[in-house]
């Protein structure tokens, strides 16, 4: 059992509103709470593919890893306890899904690190609920309210688009480059000038912007793309579609959902877990890349200056070259010999 986070532990304190509630969780859920939570009942609602995995054991059907929720998932639930996401948007979008499918009178629960922002809260779900601060401990804030008026959620209107090139981007709240192209990206395709032929892997995809660029640019390639994230999965395949490219897109925690060997293996790769800094899916994605790279083929990355990738790609490959740099961002390249 892992360890639970600070929001988690400060739901523990008031473990006597939900033992005769229908309980749902979801937005940025770190922990396992879902599955040891004394309840009527309990569903968690996870875009976070590793905490499906994580979940799925104990609570079978009723762990759903999706961006959006169902009216199917969420009608029995009388109760909402809600992750604070780091992202005011993508919470905004969540909160707005949500109180589409709950009913009127439903008891709601939003926890958050202070850091993260949660007192934004009470601002977002002006209308919908009165919010009102019922603990503060482990510098997370509780709020509690009632759903006054259920929203009419629209995901169209959550849809942003741009364009990079002649490549239409399409993404979700909380997709990282969500607005505009990020200027790592950018600096990675800048050094993408030769052509590229074989399989090409786009991990942590994101809003599939590699891929899609990549793709359009060599017809001859075969795509893949995975990321952990629902909204990301969402987000790529839209932009693929979007261009009329083919390509795989599978949600996948770095490598567990993949079999194939790659002739590229190309990322802009996250380095948080939530608001925390976390090197694991780096590391892992690093040290793991020659397994599923053929003899000969490139992982190329690109990463913060001041992130410590230079080491782990010389233990893993032996090796490696920067192709690029500015004062803030380097893009390395190794190669599996």
């Amino acid at each position: 059992m892992s360890l639970l986070t600070p929001a988690s532990e400060v739901i523990q304190r008031h473990l006597e509103h939900f033992t005769d509630r229908h309980v749902l969780l979801a937005g940025d859920i770190q922990d396992e709470l879902g599955a040891i939570l004394e309840a009527a009942s309990v569903r968690v609602l996870t875009n976070q593919y590793h905490r499906w995995k994580n979940l799925q054991p104990a609570l079978g059907e009723n762990v759903l890893f999706a961006s959006t929720a169902t009216a199917e998932f969420v009608k029995p639930c009388d109760t909402l306890i809600y992750f604070w996401s780091k992202n005011k948007q993508e919470a905004a979008f969540q909160l707005d899904d949500l109180c589409t499918h709950l009913a009127a009178g439903s008891q709601i629960f939003i926890v958050g690190e202070n850091r993260s922002g949660v007192k934004s809260a009470e601002a977002i779900m002006e209308g919908i609920a009165t919010l009102q601060k019922i603990d503060s401990a482990r510098r997370c804030g509780l709020y509690y309210g009632e759903l006054e008026q259920p929203t009419e959620f629209d995901i169209k209107r959550w849809w942003r688009n741009y364009q990079v090139d002649n490549v239409k981007i399409h993404a979700l709240p909380g997709v990282f480059s969500h607005n505009e192209l990020d200027i790592g990206s950018d600096l990675l395709l800048s050094t993408l000038t030769e052509p590229m032929s074989g399989n090409v892997l786009d991990l942590a995809c994101g809003n599939g912007v590699l891929a899609a660029v990549i793709g359009s640019q060599n017809p001859d390639v075969t795509l893949t793309l995975s990321d952990v994230s629902a909204s990301a999965i969402d987000s790529a395949t839209a932009t693929l579609a979007a261009n009329n490219l083919t390509g795989k897109v599978i949600p996948s925690d770095v490598y567990s959902d993949l079999d194939d060997k790659f002739d590229w293996i190309i990322s802009n790769p996250p380095f948080h877990d939530g608001i925390n800094t976390s090197y694991n899916a780096v590391e892992t994605l690093i040290f793991q890349a020659p397994k599923y790279l053929k003899k000969g083929g490139h992982l190329r990355i690109v990463a913060n200056a001041f992130l410590p990738y230079p080491d782990l790609l010389d233990k893993a490959f032996g090796g490696h070259v920067v192709l690029a740099k500015t004062g803030k961002f380097k893009v390395y390249e190794a190669i599996k010999r």
